[in-house]
């Protein structure tokens, strides 16, 4: 487990990049297991890849995705609901990784 420290978090990719890698390949490992792969694969590279993490003291870590996501999914095709799903749970993935490495509490 990495010490936080959540002033150094807002230089995260100086400070923290080997962590952040962990944190979206643990994410993408698990959903990978529970959906299809080409469409967690697609949220992955054509959404996430311009997601952001941040740390608030009240909220914790959160993922905040670029406008339009579902928009920006161009390398499959799937219905609104199921891309939905997948989405929240691959950001919520992502968010509880980065609790875990960083020891800090949900």
């Amino acid at each position: 487990m990495t010490e936080f420290d959540p002033e150094q978090f807002e230089d995260k990719y100086a400070n923290y990049f080997p962590e952040l890698q962990k944190a979206y390949k643990q994410a993408f490992e698990v959903l990978n297991d529970r959906y299809d792969s080409e469409l967690v694969h697609a949220i992955d590279q054509q959404i996430l890849n311009e997601s952001e993490p941040f740390y608030d003291e009240s909220e914790g870590f959160y993922v905040e995705l670029p406008e339009d996501p579902q928009e920006r999914l161009t390398a499959i095709v799937v219905d609104d609901e199921k891309f939905e799903v997948v989405l929240e749970e691959f950001t919520d993935e992502i968010e509880s990784q980065l609790h875990r490495i960083f020891g800090v509490e949900e």
